[in-house]
């Protein structure tokens, strides 16, 4: 998940699913014999995703298609696609960033998957079917996936003599001794950020240790922002991190101005264009080493709306499975840099690629941000990021700052 999305007014959702259950089938001819599928992404911004083209072209071809790749901007796509349904304009295959997919389908966009004969693959790692899933029917399927682990400059704890940190307190003293004020350089880096993002880096401290996102008012919760103040107070994180995305924070991990730092997969690239700079990954650290990292899921899903076509709506579920055989996945992987969601086929990527080794053992316990609370998961993040913000910020403890942002998580 290279950025958190969220979605829509109630009443837009509404108006919506009141405009589909008035469309009527569209046409489903094409150009040349061959019908041609319109792929709706939002990768137009990011010129290392442009490989996609190629392998939508691929899949197209496996079963007798044309392929249409529209691009839009991120921030824009959830939008796009509202205005979209009620002009009845919906592509024939939607990319949705996989948070958004029980939101879209909850306002009757999208079709289930297996109304096209695609089940869930017995293979994917199973948050991957949990995003994918609203009410029990599975809309959409994600090739790649990504989470979050814990980046760290290798010659720089080689330096100060410390190992990468397993536990809580392991992180904190790593992170002290790697600190060097003279030299503007922080022993950990983090987003803390107010959107989603922010939500996104904290969640992995607050799942391992017990939290839960329907009620963050808890002492699991507390102790887990306990942590992220320390490190802050302690002055081991920049006091800028409230304000850091996470591009920031890799930007300061590059330039040597921080340690460690949290950050997923798509950071490989510019992490690799770096010269001289020697890096690894391992798991976020838990509070207490019995206990198993639990991250957020990340990974776009591919779905098929409810455009009334329906020859073209098989052949977009068609298209979609294609997206997700292993061997598909495999070639997304390299384009993206994220972990196939085929266990098999992450174990066969890692091999080849170790840097990626942290992130397919994250991978496997992740977590589906809407597996408990659905399309209600956008208030639960919203309180998750106010009460880091009250906490790093000084406006309250990490006890009061849960509460007033439990208060709010209704």
């Amino acid at each position: 998940m290279k950025k958190s999305r969220t979605l829509v007014a109630i009443a837009a959702a509404s108006a919506v699913a009141l405009t589909l259950a008035a469309c009527s089938s569209g046409s489903s001819a094409s150009a040349g014999g061959k019908q041609t599928l319109t792929v709706e992404d939002y990768y137009s911004s990011d010129p290392s995703m442009s490989g996609y083209n190629a392998v939508y072209k691929e899949c197209a071809a496996s079963i007798g298609a044309k392929v249409n790749p529209v691009h839009i901007a991120g921030a824009s796509l959830i939008q796009k696609v509202l205005q979209q349904a009620s002009s009845r304009t919906l592509p024939d295959v939607l990319m949705l960033d996989n948070p958004d997919v029980q939101q879209i389908a909850a306002t009757g966009a999208l079709a289930p998957l297996k109304n096209f004969g695609v089940s869930a693959p017995k293979g994917d790692v199973p948050g991957v079917i949990k995003a994918g899933t609203y009410k029990g029917e599975l809309y959409g399927l994600a090739p790649v996936i990504n989470s979050i682990a814990l980046y760290y400059n290798v010659d720089m704890l080689k330096a100060a003599g410390v190992t990468p940190p397993k536990t809580w307190d392991e992180l904190q003293a790593a992170a002290k001794k790697l600190t060097d004020p003279s030299k503007g350089v922080y022993g950990f880096a983090m987003s803390n950020i107010n959107t989603y993002e922010g939500t996104w880096q904290f969640l992995p401290f607050l799942w391992t240790n017990g939290g839960d996102e329907k009620n963050i008012d808890t002492p699991e919760a507390a102790q887990a922002l306990q942590l992220d103040v320390d490190l802050q107070n302690d002055g081991s994180m920049s006091k800028s991190s409230v304000n850091w995305s996470q591009q920031d924070v890799n930007n300061q991990f590059v330039a040597g101005k921080a340690a460690m730092m949290i950050n997923g997969p798509w950071q490989l690239p510019v992490l690799n264009a770096k010269k001289g700079l020697n890096f690894a990954s391992v798991p976020i650290p838990t509070r207490t080493s019995s206990q198993t990292v639990v991250s957020p899921l990340g990974g776009e899903t591919f779905n098929v709306p409810q455009t009334g076509d329906k020859a073209k709506m098989a052949l977009a579920g068609k298209f979609v499975a294609c997206l997700n055989k292993p061997a598909t996945q495999l070639k997304i992987a390299k384009i993206s840099g994220n972990v196939p969601s085929d266990q098999d086929s992450a174990a066969t990527w890692a091999t080849s690629h170790p840097q990626v080794q942290a992130f397919t053992e994250t991978v496997k316990t992740a977590r589906a941000r809407t597996g408990e609370l659905g399309p209600k998961w956008p208030t639960a993040a919203t309180a998750i990021y106010t009460a880091v913000q009250l906490a790093l910020t000084g406006k309250a403890s990490p006890e009061d700052a849960l509460k007033q942002g439990q208060a709010q998580n209704k």
